[in-house]
């Protein structure tokens, strides 16, 4: 059963990361200006969780 939910929650995140518009930022919905330093940004400069 954790197996099936598990499954559904990262589909679901998939499904919704898929539809944030990049040109705005997900949570305020504010407009990234074009020397905005957050787009430079990618998931490869985050730490990585242990």
């Amino acid at each position: 059963m954790k197996l099936v939910q598990s499954l559904f929650m990262i589909s679901l995140v998939l499904l919704i990361s898929g539809c944030i518009r990049e040109d705005r930022y997900p949570i305020t919905d504010e407009e990234c200006g074009p020397d905005d330093p957050v787009r430079g940004l990618d998931a490869s400069d985050c730490i990585p969780l242990r």
